[in-house]
C-alpha cells in the first residue's frame, strides 16, 4: 500500500480503532501491554495491527502523537486564564503515565522525530500562553520544561504512586511564579 495513498474507510476505522485500544490498554497495563490485548480491545485481528503499526514501539508514539496533536488543538483554542491549567494538566499527565513516554519525551527534546517536533510545539505553545497568564515563571525556557518534563517521567516510572505525587507536586510548586 502506497504511503501517499489515503486509506480506505474502513481500514481508517480499524486503525482509529486500534489507536484508541492502544490508549486505554497503555493506560491500564504500561508497556507492559501486549499486542493481543490491543488487538482483542479494539475487536480486530493481531495482523490489522502490526498492518498499521509495525512494532508496539510505533503504536505507542502513535497513541502520544494522537495525545499531542489534541493537546494542540486545545493550545489554540485556550484563553488566557485557561493555559495554566491546561499547561499543568498535561504535565500531571505526562508524569502520571509513568515511565511510558520517556524515549518519546527524550526525542522531544532533539525534535529528533516527527511525535517530538510536535510535541516541542505544542508545549512551546502551551508555556508562552502559561507564562502570559502569569501561571508559570517567565525564565522556565521550553528546552528547560522538555528537560523537566522528560527527567519527571522517567524518575515518576520507579516511583510508588504516593512518591509520584510528591514529586509532581514539588515540580509544579517550582514551575509556579
Amino acid at each position: 500500500m502506497s504511503m501517499d495513498r489515503p486509506l480506505r474507510a474502513d481500514a481508517r476505522r480499524n486503525r482509529d480503532r486500534v489507536l484508541a485500544a492502544a490508549d486505554a490498554v497503555f493506560t491500564v497495563k504500561g508497556l507492559a501491554a501486549s499486542t493481543e490485548e490491543i488487538a482483542r480491545e479494539a475487536g480486530v485481528g493481531v495482523g490489522t495491527v502490526f498492518r498499521h503499526f509495525p512494532t508496539k514501539e510505533t503504536l505507542l508514539e502513535a497513541v502520544f502523537l494522537a495525545r499531542v496533536r489534541l493537546l494542540a488543538a486545545k493550545v489554540d483554542s485556550l484563553t488566557p486564564g485557561g493555559a495554566g491549567p491546561a499547561f499543568f494538566a498535561f504535565f500531571a499527565y505526562a508524569v502520571e503515565s509513568g515511565d511510558m513516554y520517556a524515549d518519546v519525551l527524550a526525542a522531544g527534546r532533539t525534535g529528533e522525530t516527527q511525535v517530538g517536533r510536535e510535541l516541542a510545539d505544542a508545549l512551546s505553545g502551551l508555556l508562552a500562553r502559561a507564562q502570559q497568564a502569569g501561571a508559570v515563571r517567565g525564565d522556565i525556557s521550553l528546552p528547560d520544561l522538555m528537560a523537566l518534563l522528560a527527567g519527571a517521567v522517567h524518575a515518576a516510572g520507579h516511583a510508588a504512586p504516593s512518591s509520584r505525587d510528591r514529586l509532581l507536586t514539588v515540580i509544579t510548586d517550582g514551575l509556579h511564579p
